[in-house]
């Protein structure tokens, strides 16, 4: 369905004031470090959103390219997911013809900083707050906070394992709509806080890409037809441990991390994206055969180290106590020979409880010249057995 070229009062309803309001130029770093917090916090839900597109905005707002890359407004096409969109694209030959000038429009390069600078430390290894008050360049501080944060948790996290999952198109862009909000959001937060250039033009191509960003899902545009597809019907994340700038990862250890209507799915624990039957039905002969390392140790983890060894048959080297981990101990096997590493598990356990006060059993690869348990887990460490055996507590 073809509609209308934007009008004056539809383009207001693009613009960012859906965004948290920056502070006065000149304010204090606390002030700017909320409001970076903030907005990422707000992207990012728009990034997760798995309510119903809104399609009025979207055909609106991809009209308005078409129209400023002088084509004919496209015909609209909406599908359940983007499995269900690409099979639309083989089927129909859609991707016989392209909209080059549709997809230049959108190729910007990023926002100009003024006064180029290179902050001396790492902004991504610290909090906004931290990274400003320990005098890093803010210009630093909003790449580490917007784009390389948004990028990890949408793109890098969900935008690429379902790539992973679809045919290859030869001659195909992809525009990934929620999943690629740190294109706008780096440009957007930039320019709001003064800090960047940016013509007209790229202030309206800019108001366009975030009413996309936030309102649908991924993408495709051809000459006179543009394929859509759906956002998510679930999506569950995790935080990614010890990320400062609050990056996310899928993980759910019952049923699919993230789904779409026609029941399209990506399984996922804790950022590894693995096979159905590590979630439903994680077996030793399922895990014998799997030949790739993370799927496989991810898979023993849903089944239970324990029992994966028992089960196994592993070949026990030596067992120890764990020192500095009161009534724990070390057991140091040989890997399995269909493994074909020479390689040997560590099977350990945590140094803190869990919810419930037990500790999780979970094993470590190690080099295949460790003799002994004890050995293994100070290789873990860094240090060496003498060392480790001094531990009064670990974590």
């Amino acid at each position: 369905m073809c509609v209308d070229p934007i009008s004056v009062g539809h383009r207001k309803a693009l613009s960012s004031n859906r965004f948290p309001t920056p502070p006065p130029v000149g304010s204090e770093s606390s002030a700017i470090a909320e409001y970076l917090t903030d907005a990422r916090e707000t992207w990012l839900r728009y990034g997760l959103d798995t309510r119903r597109a809104d399609r009025a905005t979207t055909e609106a707002a991809i009209s308005e390219l078409y129209r400023i890359a002088k084509y004919s407004l496209p015909q609209f096409i909406w599908t359940i997911s983007p499995q269900a969109a690409v099979r639309c694209i083989q089927t129909d030959k859609f991707h016989t013809t392209t909209a080059p000038g549709v997809e230049k429009r959108l190729d910007r390069p990023p926002p100009t900083f003024p006064n180029p600078h290179l902050s001396p430390r790492r902004p991504q290894f610290a909090s906004p707050a931290e990274a400003l008050e320990g005098g890093i360049d803010v210009r630093d501080v909003v790449r580490a906070t917007i784009r390389d944060s948004l990028r990890t948790s949408l793109f890098d996290n969900i935008g690429r394992p379902i790539t992973s999952t679809l045919p290859m198109v030869p001659g195909v862009s992809t525009w990934f709509g929620q999943h690629e909000t740190h294109r706008s959001a780096f440009p957007l937060t930039a320019y709001r806080l003064g800090l960047a250039r940016l013509p007209p033009a790229d202030v309206e191509l800019l108001e366009i890409t975030t009413a996309l960003a936030v309102s649908t899902g991924w993408w495709w545009a051809f000459d006179d037809v543009c394929v859509l597809a759906e956002r998510p019907t679930s999506v569950d994340t995790e935080p990614v441990p010890h990320s400062p700038h609050g990056a996310r990862r899928l993980h759910r250890d019952e049923g699919p991390a993230l789904a779409y209507a026609d029941g399209s799915a990506l399984f996922a624990v804790h950022g590894t994206i693995v096979p159905q039957w590590v979630i439903d039905d994680p077996t030793p002969e399922r895990i014998a055969a799997e030949r790739n390392i993370e799927i496989r140790r991810t898979a023993i983890e849903q089944l239970g180290w324990d029992r994966w060894i028992d089960d196994a048959g592993m070949h026990l080297i030596d067992e120890s106590d764990d020192p500095g981990n009161e009534a724990a101990t070390l057991a140091l096997y040989a890997s399995p020979r269909h493994w074909r590493s020479n390689q040997r598990i560590l099977l350990m356990a945590n140094g803190s409880r869990e919810h419930g006060g037990r500790r999780r059993r979970y094993g470590i690869h190690v080099p295949g010249w460790v003799p002994t348990a004890l050995t293994a887990a100070a290789w873990t460490y860094g240090l060496d057995a003498a060392d480790y055996a001094q531990l009064v507590r670990r974590t």
